[in-house]
């Protein structure tokens, strides 16, 4: 296993936000994360970055404490990928990429030919090569969320943390990323993702973690985890399930105007 949490208990100073958590995360596989707004995935995804100490229980990567890595050392391992929201400086997609390859050079020191080498490599990979000299802040919503993805892969980590990578994207951009999310799994990286539509948990993820209240309540496999019972406990609401041919896949849809009274 890449990195495991074993009865994690997480939060801030003095504030519990979930506990009991148990995860494993393998190279070569997408754990997708689900759960209602304000049920605790950012807190859980800033301890599994080393952002927040874990309260209680066992967070390793590679079988070492998280806490014991250096912020360099670790995001030699992981890499994350924000929300693609606005910038307040203009730079350039490439020097937004490049910046990935800090962890990797000295404080300071300037990017070398092989660093620029590899950030232009990942632009390519993901075919914003075109983008490279355009300002970030006068790219597209996916074009900005592709460049962080692209960001990800300069830095050359073996496990990325995606948080709502398909947030406030239009249909087509969302399709994109989870094309490229299937392609960075099928090279071997490992991924994990938040998002808050279950018919993408069928598009990319080869395990699902539903958290409610800061406990994950089902872990399993997009087609046992992601199912109407388990929907309608998490969200409140009717969720129709089917399988689309056309798409190869199972689609969810909610059944609007039937609320579930708690």
């Amino acid at each position: 296993m890449m990195m495991t949490a074993r009865d994690l208990a997480f939060g801030y100073r003095g504030t519990l936000v979930g506990e009991g958590v148990t995860l494993a995360v393998e190279a070569a596989r997408v754990l997708c994360l689900m759960g209602p707004n304000g049920c605790g995935k950012t807190t859980l995804f800033r301890t599994l970055l080393g952002l927040l100490p874990p309260l209680a229980g066992r967070l390793e990567l590679h079988g070492r404490p998280v806490m014991e890595f250096s912020r360099s050392e670790f995001a030699r391992h992981v890499a994350y990928v924000p929300q693609a929201g606005s910038s307040y400086f203009p730079f350039s997609v490439t020097e937004v990429v490049t910046m990935a390859r800090a962890s990797r050079i000295g404080a300071f020191a300037t990017p070398s030919a092989h660093d620029r080498e590899i950030a232009q490599g990942a632009l390519e990979r993901l075919g914003l090569q075109h983008l490279a000299s355009r300002p970030f802040t006068e790219i597209s919503g996916g074009e900005r969320q592709m460049t962080l993805i692209a960001r990800a892969l300069a830095q050359e980590a073996e496990l990325v943390v995606m948080d709502e990578p398909t947030a406030s994207l239009d249909f087509g951009n969302q399709a994109k990323v989870l094309d490229c999310i299937n392609e960075l799994r099928g090279s071997g990286l490992a991924i994990v993702l938040s998002t808050h539509d279950p018919g993408h948990a069928f598009a990319c993820a080869d395990s699902v973690a539903l958290m409610k209240r800061g406990r994950i309540i089902c872990e399993g496999t997009p087609q046992a985890a992601v199912t109407p019972e388990t929907l309608r406990n998490l969200y409140g609401v009717e969720i129709a399930v089917e399988f689309m041919r056309g798409a190869g896949r199972n689609i969810c849809a909610p059944a609007l105007g039937r609320f579930r009274k708690e």
